[in-house]
């Protein structure tokens, strides 16, 4: 009983290692992660690819109503997995660091420095008593100097910086269509078609617009832009992922 009592005291504390070094909180936060809807994210040397996938629970839901990628400034976007709600509480975070960098340097704030920042934030959440971790990864995606840059923090606190990226549902079977199918040389017409394909896995091979969200940030503009539902159709079709059968038309 008293190993239980313990067991339980490191399961509840949320600043409290375990005797093996875990920090138990931050592990379910992880589960959390694990269970939200997919989201990906491609690097090309054309610009940054973001998508997710927006299943809604109820044909009766309004498709615009969920909302898994973000416009963060002009030339990033984040895209998350995981409880949509802790999500929306770092971009807002994340959108003011960017407008502070703006009104305070009088330039656009660095994606590397913007995902460092965000990250710094989620982990004060792994160390303060009254408070429990974020629940939920983000993928965060600009241009920094002419260059695309793509990282992934989860809510450890930690940020990656990653070529091609999974997140949410089913990741090792994604993660594993990607490092098959990425290459260094793809363009962003192709990167939006590889996205796609990679979401598609956890939905059978098929997908409808209105189920999916994508968003590109070109090297040469470096401007955000979110695909309409018809552009999505689109590169749906000419990558044979139609859904058979579509359930808000049933």
């Amino acid at each position: 009983m008293q190993g239980q009592a313990q067991q339980q005291a490191y399961d509840r504390g949320t600043t409290i290692f375990s005797p093996d070094g875990r920090l138990y909180q931050v592990e379910y936060a992880r589960e959390a992660v694990k269970r939200g809807t997919a989201s990906v994210g491609i690097r090309t040397p054309d610009g940054i690819v973001l998508a997710a996938d927006k299943r809604s629970r109820s044909p009766l839901m309004e498709p615009t109503s969920v909302e898994k990628i973000h416009k963060t400034d002009d030339h990033v976007g984040i895209a998350s997995a995981g409880h949509v709600a802790d999500a929306r509480q770092l971009i807002d975070f994340a959108r003011r660091q960017a407008q502070v960098n703006r009104l305070r340097f009088g330039e656009p704030v660095g994606v590397e420095t913007l995902t460092k920042n965000v990250a710094d934030n989620i982990q004060q959440y792994t160390q303060v008593g009254g408070a429990r971790p974020f629940g939920v990864a983000l993928l965060i995606g600009g241009i920094e100097d002419g260059s695309p840059r793509l990282y992934e923090t989860d809510p450890s606190g930690t940020p990656y910086e990653w070529e091609a990226v999974s997140i949410g549902a089913d990741r090792s079977n994604l993660q594993e269509h990607l490092e098959e199918n990425y290459t260094n040389e793809l363009s962003l017409n192709e990167g939006i078609g590889l996205a796609l394909r990679t979401v598609a896995i956890s939905n059978d091979d098929e997908l409808t617009a209105a189920g999916v969200d994508v968003a590109t940030v070109a090297t040469d503009t470096e401007e955000f832009i979110e695909l309409t539902n018809d552009e999505i159709s689109t590169y749906i079709t000419d990558n044979d992922l139609e859904a058979t059968e579509d359930p808000d038309n049933e």
